[in-house]
């Protein structure tokens, strides 16, 4: 917990008592739903909560003031009850969680370059992957900033609350290109699938091309690439280092190669790296899916999972977890929404003068910008400060 989060708390009760009945939203079938609460300080979880109105859930908030609020993606006939077996489990939405936290090459230290990465990423799942290859109906969906590092979409057609976790997984497995054999592809059928590999080919020998020129970004596209090919390899698989990344830019910039490689796509033109090469491409043309905690399992997969609450604040950064509609998803569309701006709940306060404790810190909430690095003073608005110190990076001077 951040140091000094009573001035947090105090802010974030003001906040919840400042709301009337009709500004909050509640998921569907709220009865059904479980809620989870974290509270400030060193105080346990409180979890297996039940609401049967908006005027029960809002005057939980106005008491507690919690750090973050969940509910339950699942349904039961008994949400309250302790154990999951006890609770009677009726089905559960569909949820996507992408978090820029898991994006390879991307830091979260440089803060609106990780939310336009995700931002780009969440609408690619929806327009490339959801809506047209697995049919889903926007009708049905809710898309959502998360308050902190990501988005999600939830899905609540009721024809899919039955689906299981394995039913589950292979969707999952099928955006990230799991499994996926690419020659069996290319000499395949038209597919979403073929398109993402021919472009994504193309996508990466110009990468690689870049790192074998030495590139000012070069290392930046290595660590890229590093990251790509060895998330989730906690499982004894042999990582793949970034010499053999080098040694694969160095053989990506043959033009003959890449002439035998257009030619006949099952030709092992990159010798030992070229079952790497392939997989690069794949992978930077899937989308990276948030995990469920600790583990590998995907949030997708977990049927008895909780989310942020749409309306609460983010205790990791003091941000207001938020509704997008639909026609503002696409950051090229003609109206981004734009959630460092319009999702900014706490803004009333007094400037306040904080000093930095990380290094190459960048970030924007609305107009306002700051960048520096461990021990720069700086005097920032209430919600800049809010941010900063409840992510981490700064503390507050007397």
């Amino acid at each position: 917990m951040t140091v000094g989060w009573s001035r947090f708390a105090l802010r974030f009760s003001q906040y919840y008592k400042s709301l009337s009945v009709t500004d909050i939203w509640t998921p569907p079938r709220l009865r059904n739903r479980e809620w989870m609460f974290v509270p400030w300080g060193d105080r346990s979880v409180d979890r297996h909560r039940g609401f049967s109105s908006n005027e029960d859930l809002l005057s939980y908030l106005q008491q507690r003031g919690p750090h973050s609020s969940f509910h339950s993606t699942a349904y039961y006939r008994r949400p309250n009850e302790r154990t999951m077996i006890d609770k009677d489990w009726l089905g559960a939405d569909l949820i996507f969680d992408l978090d820029g936290d898991h994006l390879p090459g991307v830091s979260d230290n440089d803060f609106p370059s990780m939310i336009e990465k995700i931002q780009e990423q969440a609408w690619a799942l929806w327009s490339g992957f959801l809506e047209p290859e697995f049919g889903l109906d926007k009708n049905h969906a809710q898309f959502s900033f998360s308050g902190h590092r990501g988005f999600h979409i939830h899905v609540r057609n009721p024809a899919l609350l039955g689906m299981d976790s394995n039913a589950r997984r292979e969707m999952v497995s099928y955006i990230r290109g799991e499994g996926l054999e690419v020659s069996s592809i290319l000499s395949g059928p038209e597919s979403g699938w073929k398109k993402r590999i021919e472009i994504g080919k193309k996508t990466v020998i110009d990468k690689l091309r870049l790192i074998n020129q030495g590139e000012s970004n070069a290392k930046k596209l290595i660590d890229e690439f590093y990251d790509m090919l060895n998330s989730g390899k906690n499982d004894g698989r042999t990582k793949i280092g970034k010499t053999r990344i080098k040694n694969l830019a160095e053989l990506a910039s043959s033009e003959e190669r890449i002439s035998r490689l257009n030619a006949d796509h099952n030709l092992s033109v990159f010798g030992k790296e070229t079952s790497t090469f392939w997989e690069l491409v794949k992978r930077d043309n899937s989308v990276i899916l948030g995990t469920a905690g600790e583990t590998d399992e995907n949030v997708t997969v977990d049927v008895k999972r909780v989310i942020r609450w749409i309306g609460s604040l983010h205790g990791k950064c003091g941000l207001r977890v938020t509704e997008i509609p639909f026609e503002r998803l696409d950051p090229d569309g003609g109206n981004p929404f734009d959630p460092l701006s319009e999702s900014i709940a706490l803004g009333n306060g007094s400037d306040v003068k904080v000093r930095l404790l990380s290094d190459d810190i960048t970030a924007r909430l609305g107009n306002i910008e700051i960048s520096g690095n461990s021990g720069d003073e700086l005097v920032v608005n209430d919600s800049m400060a809010t941010f900063l110190c409840l992510k981490g990076w700064a503390s507050t001077i007397a």
